[in-house]
């Protein structure tokens, strides 16, 4: 299954993003619970979903910096509230990123939680891999606890994103290889390298995001690979249009089962 996820299309809104992913042939949506206000907003999604005739296969919970005070501010309230939206929409992943260090309260019980959540949804909390923050170019600051490595710790479910992959300078076939079956969930994307979270076209950036879904392919994965890439520099429709086609493209030539 490929699958668009609604944040590629900003700043166009998430309907927009339905419509993009059903005239070019996209499996599915992921959708990522933002600022739009359709992606709020459980009702809304699912008549998305039933007017194109879409499955969304994942909701991205709102645990982004410029998404704090979306769905309130208790980061487990959010992610109750993402599991609520993934069973009325028929989506079996939540994406989840590991709590900020400050949300110390929050971290200190947050692989047991999300087990335990995992236990009473029936649903897959794939935890996202991140990255350090660039304080210099030699050195990198922790920001994420328990930390932002997914396969460092003792979740059941991962997603691995190759835009922060490449920030971390952090190889995604060795992630998973080291996550092995609890791979559940990919962002496919691409990244120069840079401390910027780029988000490039799949083949634009220095991850060989073809070779890792080779790997992908030859190892059996069969989670959701979904395009989170950022077409905000776009300048028409159009442009955007050719960057999500060439994404698609990309996922089907290169990851063959």
């Amino acid at each position: 299954m490929v699958a668009l996820s609604t944040a590629s299309v900003y700043p166009e809104s998430s309907a927009h993003a339905f419509s993009y992913a059903k005239s070019l042939g996209y499996d599915a949506v992921e959708v990522m619970v933002g600022i739009d206000a359709l992606s709020q907003q459980t009702a809304a999604v699912k008549q998305l979903s039933d007017h194109h005739d879409l499955p969304v296969c994942a909701v991205h919970s709102p645990c982004l910096l410029f998404t704090q005070r979306v769905w309130g501010t208790d980061p487990w309230g959010k992610l109750e509230r993402s599991a609520e939206m993934a069973h009325a929409v028929g989506a079996d992943v939540v994406v989840v990123h590991p709590p900020f260090r400050w949300q110390r309260e929050y971290a200190a019980g947050f692989v047991d939680g999300i087990a335990a959540l995992e236990e009473s949804t029936g649903l897959a909390f794939a935890v996202e891999n991140m990255y350090p923050w660039r304080a210099s170019a030699r050195r990198g600051v922790e920001m994420y606890l328990p930390g932002w490595d997914p396969s460092e710790e003792n979740y059941a479910n991962a997603t691995v994103d190759l835009s922060h992959a490449a920030i971390a300078q952090s190889s995604p076939v060795e992630m998973a290889r080291r996550l092995g079956h609890r791979l559940r969930h990919v962002h496919l994307t691409d990244g120069s390298g840079s401390a910027k979270d780029e988000h490039l076209v799949p083949g634009r950036g220095a991850m060989d995001a073809a070779g890792f879904l080779r790997h992908l392919a030859g190892s059996g994965f069969t989670g959701h690979l979904v395009l989170e890439i950022n077409t905000r520099r776009a300048a028409t429709r159009d442009d955007r249009e050719i960057d999500l086609r060439e994404s698609l493209a990309f996922a089907r030539k290169h990851f063959r089962p």
